[in-house]
């Protein structure tokens, strides 16, 4: 499977990861800011996933870097799964996607 295959997989993974206090799912809420592939130490493929969180203060970050983790290691395409947090660039309501701003402005 080609890699950009299997991202479309990851990213319909990483859409059924929901944010607590908001009915929108962590990728339209643009919290991911890359996803890579490479070789896994079974010689198979990795991917590494680096997202950010609406607030450094979040307090359930933990959590959702454990979600993210949960759904993207049950891809069976995958052998390693590697999730990073990062504040930079910082988070802001402008990277959510069109829907999902449509979405948090109807509430």
């Amino acid at each position: 499977m080609d890699d950009n295959a299997l991202k479309e997989i990851v990213i319909t993974a990483l859409k059924t990861v929901y944010d607590p206090e908001l009915p929108v799912n962590l990728y339209d809420m643009g919290l991911f800011y890359n996803i890579e592939f490479g070789e896994a130490s079974s010689g198979g493929k990795s991917c590494l996933i680096t997202m950010t969180l609406t607030s450094p203060g979040c307090s359930v970050s933990d959590t959702l870097v454990e979600n993210v983790y949960a759904v993207t290691r049950e891809i069976k395409q995958l052998d390693e799964v590697y999730v990073e947090l990062t504040f930079e660039p910082p988070w802001d309501p402008t990277m959510m996607s069109e829907e999902a701003q449509l979405h948090v402005a109807m509430m």
